[in-house]
């Protein structure tokens, strides 16, 4: 397999035994898994009483319908990330040019390239496997289940790889790469869940369609997988069976577009760009351009060196200085900030940043649309008894999810590119100061990101016309944003500015943020399935929560420790905790204050130590007037 596949593969399978963090990341996850499978026991079992066997298996089905979501939100969001940033680190530190150079064939460099960086999530995934199957022994699931659950998450890995390191292939840079991987994935489950909900009970060949959508959701599908009542279906005839079929096949046309297009796709125009493009850079004409080439060519003749005779035109051309432009042109002027000038009045991160704005936009008008049949359906004016999650909060929730990693990808990786191309160390040798070059990259980020930040803010805002919404919500909601797209600008230039690699970088400030994210839906998932009351269920979690604040120190805190960033990491799972249940009862307000003063908190955590010691850190000297 590996021979077939190529040696980039092959090197990886060789290499990653090697590396610490191959074992850290299963040991962890599977580690994970069964604190998880803990804290809910303790959850039931210190507000019910188990009678029977059937209060078991009814624990046993609940619990894995809860885990099987939530495995398969993980393993996707790591396999997007990791193939997409794989490729675009290579475009970054110009390794893509190489590996092109080389006898592999296009086959051999995507599919390498793809499972190679997989091979950590495909080995987390396997590490699970053994720790769903002990959920059989609750009852209420069978081997079968598990088996589905396991192939749809698979296939939806194989599915969310390939999606993201053929945008790669296509795109220039890592930002680009990123935000259309995070878009091109939320896309994908808005549209099926808009048809759902468009096509009602209406049947295309006799076969509902919400049976049809279901076959291309992978949340659909895996929802399907993990209900017990599938086994009676059988294996052909239910929708999770047809969604492998449908993903195996995009797996397929996204690999096969990637090999045909992939010499077409790279050297990008940045690598190699045209004389025309560099004859107008340096303000000279074709012509000219021409003329030097051929007064080089001239000089080099062995004809000419052996004449000791060169034509002093054709010297003064072959000559450096010569294409400096033939009229003089006006230079433009640059700020106070020469680093937030270049981020506002440049194409910093490329102009197909302009085609991500336009697909925001519409993942925007999606999220809009589900926020008006909620308003529409009055369903925006009660709260969901079966979720105790507020209706208009299922498509407002992912909306700003992809909103705030777009924003932080953005933020990461404007740091990532500056050291990966050479000029990080130059921007640190000049007489900029940290507040100039910091702040630069933040008012930057946001002012690229204007969108992402204003569209949250939007639907918030339409919600509270409609009446949806109070004024105080409505404050607590437009501050908390806010605090949240400060705290993910903020987290990427750390994390940038804290990690050489790139790939850690990226990885730690994404991942720091969807954890977050899915820490609040996993404490509500099963604060809501397994207990009444909320409020005294510290104890069950207490392993959940320090286990969060473990990890965000490590993330935050391990190459750049501050007490500031240790009390951050150990007061912000803990504020999690009391934020959700205080949600769950009602008392917004205490949620709101707890929540915001914690964020920001870590935020300033972050941002004071890079402002104050930034020379110490880098290792820099300061210049005379900053002394």
């Amino acid at each position: 397999m590996p021979v077939l596949i190529g040696p980039i593969f092959s090197r990886e399978l060789a290499t990653a035994p090697r590396r610490g963090q191959h074992f850290l990341n299963r040991g962890v996850y599977g580690s994970a898994l069964f604190v998880l499978m803990c804290t809910a026991w303790l959850v039931l079992a210190g507000t019910q009483v188990v009678h029977s066997v059937g209060d078991m298996a009814r624990f046993g089905s609940v619990l894995f319908l809860i885990l099987a979501p939530l495995q398969l939100a993980l393993m996707t969001f790591l396999a997007a990330l990791r193939a997409a940033s794989s490729v675009a680190l290579e475009k970054d530190k110009r390794t893509l040019v190489l590996l092109l150079m080389t006898r592999l064939t296009n086959h051999e460099l995507v599919l390498g390239k793809l499972l190679a960086s997989l091979l950590d999530v495909l080995v987390m995934l396997a590490t699970a496997a053994p720790i769903f199957f002990f959920l059989t022994l609750f009852g209420g699931v069978s081997v079968a289940q598990v088996v589905r659950v396991l192939a749809v998450t698979l296939a939806t890995v194989l599915v969310a790889g390939s999606l993201g390191s053929t945008i790669a292939l296509a795109r220039d840079k890592t930002f680009q790469s990123l935000a259309m991987t995070a878009l091109a994935l939320v896309i994908w489950l808005i549209v099926v869940e808009a048809v759902i909900l468009l096509a009602g009970n209406f049947q295309l060949w006799g076969v509902p369609i919400e049976t049809i959508a279901s076959a291309s959701s992978p949340l659909r599908a895996i929802l399907v997988a993990a209900h017990p009542t599938r086994d009676v279906i059988g294996w052909f005839h239910a929708a999770d069976t047809w969604y492998l079929l449908v993903a195996l096949a995009l797996a397929t046309l996204l690999n096969t577009w990637a090999v045909v297009r992939l010499r077409v796709w790279n050297p990008g125009r940045d690598v190699f760009p045209a004389i025309e493009q560099d004859s107008e850079t340096e303000g000279i004409s074709l012509d000219c351009a021409t003329g030097v080439a051929a007064a080089a060519t001239a000089a080099a003749s062995p004809d000419a060196r052996d004449a000791g005779s060169l034509d002093p035109e054709l010297a003064r051309l072959a000559h450096i200085d010569a294409r400096r432009a033939t009229k003089e042109t006006p230079s433009r002027e640059v700020w106070d900030n020469p680093v937030l000038w270049r981020e506002v009045c440049t194409w910093a991160y490329g102009r197909k940043v302009l085609v991500i704005k336009a697909v925001y936009w519409l993942v925007f008008l999606l999220a809009a649309a589900g926020v008006y049949w909620t308003i529409h359906t009055g369903a925006a004016y009660l709260r969901a008894s079966e979720t105790i999650v507020p209706a208009p909060a299922r498509p407002l929730a992912p909306f700003f999810l992809v909103s705030l990693v777009i924003v932080n990808a953005l933020a990461v990786t404007s740091i990532t590119n500056e050291r990966d191309g050479g000029s990080l160390d130059l921007l640190l040798v000049t007489d900029l100061t940290p507040r100039e070059l910091l702040l630069g990259k933040m008012l930057g980020v946001a002012y690229v990101t204007w969108e992402m930040l204003a569209g949250p803010l939007l639907l918030t805002l339409s919600l509270f016309v409609a009446g949806a919404i109070t004024l105080e919500n409505l404050v607590y909601l437009l501050v908390g944003l806010a605090v949240m797209d400060l705290f993910v600008i903020v987290l990427g230039i750390h994390s940038g500015m804290t990690y050489a690699s790139s790939r850690t970088a990226i990885g730690v400030s994404l991942g720091s943020v969807f954890f977050l994210f899915l820490g609040v839906v996993t404490l509500i998932l099963f604060m809501i399935s397994f207990s009444g009351s909320y409020q005294v269920q510290l104890g069950p979690f207490l392993a959940f929560i320090v286990g969060g604040s473990v990890g965000l120190f490590v993330a935050l805190g391990s190459r750049n420790a501050s007490t500031a960033i240790g009390w951050a990491s150990l007061l912000l799972p803990f504020a999690t905790f009391f934020a959700v249940t205080n949600f769950l009862v009602d008392h917004w307000a205490a949620a709101f204050l707890v929540t915001s003063a914690t964020y920001g908190f870590t935020t300033a955590a972050m941002l004071v130590p890079a402002l104050s010691e930034f020379d110490v850190a880098r290792a820099r000297t300061p210049t005379a007037e900053e002394e």
